[in-house]
This record gives C-alpha cells, sequence and structure tokens, in this order.
C-alpha cells in the first residue's frame, strides 16, 4: 500500500514540528511547508528541522504560502491525501503593528491553499485556528456555539476569517475541513516571544519579567502533545465542515502561572508590573463537550505536569536554542 502524502505548513515551527513527527510515526510521508520569516530568530526554526533531521519520510521545503502559483505547483506535484494548515502570523500584539501583514498571511494564504486543495482533489484539509476568535466573552467555558462577531486584535480577526473562507470552501466545493481552536499552546520548543518560554529564560537568568496588569487574567494552557493528539484525531475524522475546540480546560491566572514557573524552576521572579495590553482577552477557557464527543479529544498533561517537562527540556536544549 502506497504511504500516504500530507502537507503540513508551518512545518518548521513550534506546533508544526510536532505534528510533522507525529504525522511522520502514524505512516505519513510528510512534505513540510515553512517560509522562515523574521518574526522570530530562524536558528528556532533550523534547530526544530535538526530535531526531525533522522525521519527520512520527513521533508521541508522553504516557501510561502502567499505565493498562490508556488503552493498550486506544490500541491499538483506532491497530491497529498490531506492538507494540515498550521502556517500563520501568530501574535495578537505584534498583529496590531502589521494588520495588513496579517491579513494577508493569515486569509490570503488560507486562500491560496484551499483553491489548490479544491483544484488538486485533496481529500482534506485542517485548518489551525485559536481561541482569540471568542474575544472577550462573558459567558465561559466558550463553546464552538457561542458567537464570535466581536474579535478584539486582527489577528483574531484573520484567524475568523480563515474559518470563514473553510466554510465557503466546504459550502462550494464539499472540501472536508476541520478548524481546530488552539488555547495557548506550550511545551518544548514554544517559540521565544511566549510567555512561558520567555519567563523561564529571564528567572533562570535573574532579570525581570513584565507582568501585563494586576495577575488575575488568566489563560486555558494546553500541552503540545495534547495539541497533536487532537490534530491526528482530527485528521482521522475530517469528512464535513466542523469546528473544534483543543484546550487544556483548565485555566490558570497570570500570577499563578508565574509562582508554578519559579516552583518548577526553583528561583524566584523579579516583576515588573505593567499596563493592561491592547487586544489581550481577559480569559481563555475551552469547552470541550464537541471535541471530547466527536474527537476523542481528552487532555493529559496538566499546567503543572507540563512546566515540568517543559523546563526539563529548557534545561537540556538551551545551548542548541538562541535563548540569550
Amino acid at each position: 500500500m502506497a504511504q500516504r502524502s500530507i502537507i503540513v505548513t508551518g512545518a518548521a515551527g513550534f506546533i508544526g514540528s510536532h505534528a510533522a513527527q507525529a504525522l511522520a510515526r502514524a505512516g505519513g510521508r510528510i512534505i513540510g511547508i515553512d517560509n522562515y520569516c523574521d518574526y522570530y530568530d530562524r536558528s528556532w526554526k533550523e534547530a526544530n528541522l535538526r530535531c526531525m533531521a533522522a525521519d527520512p519520510s520527513i521533508e521541508v521545503v522553504e516557501m510561502d504560502i502567499t505565493d498562490g502559483p508556488a503552493i498550486s505547483r506544490l500541491i499538483a506535484k506532491t497530491k497529498p491525501s490531506a492538507i494540515v494548515h498550521l502556517a500563520g502570523m501568530a501574535g495578537v500584539r505584534p498583529s496590531i503593528q502589521r494588520p495588513a501583514y496579517y491579513a494577508k498571511v493569515n486569509i490570503e494564504g488560507t486562500a491560496h491553499l484551499l483553491q489548490a486543495a479544491v483544484e488538486n482533489q485533496v481529500g482534506k484539509f485542517v485548518f489551525a485556528s485559536s481561541s482569540s476568535v471568542y474575544g472577550n466573552q462573558p459567558k465561559v467555558p466558550f463553546s464552538e456555539e457561542d458567537p464570535v462577531d466581536q474579535p478584539i486584535s486582527p489577528y483574531a480577526a484573520t484567524k475568523r476569517g480563515g474559518e470563514l473562507l473553510c466554510h465557503t470552501y466546504w459550502h462550494l466545493y464539499r472540501l472536508p475541513v476541520f478548524c481546530l481552536r488552539f488555547f495557548t499552546v506550550f511545551g518544548p520548543r514554544q517559540r521565544p516571544d511566549l510567555a512561558i518560554q520567555k519567563f523561564t529564560r529571564l528567572i533562570d537568568q535573574g532579570k525581570p519579567i513584565e507582568m501585563f496588569g494586576d495577575g488575575s487574567t488568566s489563560r486555558d494552557y494546553t500541552y503540545v502533545d495534547d495539541i497533536v493528539a487532537g490534530i491526528l484525531a482530527a485528521l482521522d475524522r475530517c469528512d464535513r465542515y466542523r469546528i473544534y475546540n483543543l484546550g487544556g480546560s483548565d485555566p490558570i491566572t497570570l500570577k499563578s502561572l508565574i509562582a508554578e514557573i519559579e516552583t518548577a524552576l526553583g528561583k524566584k521572579a523579579i516583576i515588573e508590573q505593567r499596563p493592561c495590553q491592547p487586544g489581550d482577552v481577559e480569559r481563555t477557557y475551552a469547552d470541550l463537550a464537541r471535541s471530547r464527543s466527536e474527537l476523542g479529544f481528552n487532555p493529559k498533561t496538566s499546567i503543572r505536569e507540563g512546566l515540568r517537562k517543559f523546563i526539563g527540556w529548557y534545561k537540556e536544549f538551551a545551548s542548541e536554542y538562541p535563548l540569550a
């Protein structure tokens, strides 16, 4: 039986590199796409690639998803059975400074991939969305049935736009698409701009960390292995248009998160309090009823256990990443 080919966009990134490896272990031939953008140091992604180098079934090509003709040629050539679309410009705060670029990458890039998928009879499409689409919902936990028509950052708006494009391609062409709303993913290889990575590095070095607000904002952190399990389950079951939350469903306040990192590192944080940032939501909290029932999604790693694993990775691999 021929090995199935799967395109993974953003394959050299944090979640993408973990997903590519898991899909390869499950028997796929992975064609990764990444443009190594300057959002953070390219050497981070090159270090991720070294982690994947031992697997001959993973190939990562340098390509931008906004290059429609190149995307079309690649998909026509490789004839993948599925596309797992994890690439995109991330980050709420930077999106406020570069809204047009976020729209170009996250909406136009998604449109190129969807169109090429239809033109080449790709059977399944999995799209990485975000809990940011919920905005400042007064009701918690957040359900896929909740209204998401009031995003509070350009990043959130582009992710909702991507979901709507996905629905359009299901409606017009019956391309099966599952949209996965990720809730604050953390774990080994986490991007340098994300809170847990940044806080760990600065606390370890005895440098101050910035705490925006009074520490009462909360996030539903989700360990990367649980997210990847959700991606694989979604890919296996993708047969229509559907949206799913993938979260830990156990929010923690910013103040408590810092305390947990202090405990795991065995060092105290020097905290500099700052005003709340525009675009940041007050809390996230995933309702997992649908994803548990339909995907069998069941997060296994608690924030405390996940931090222990992350800091173990940090101590072992700090020399391979530009952590200074």
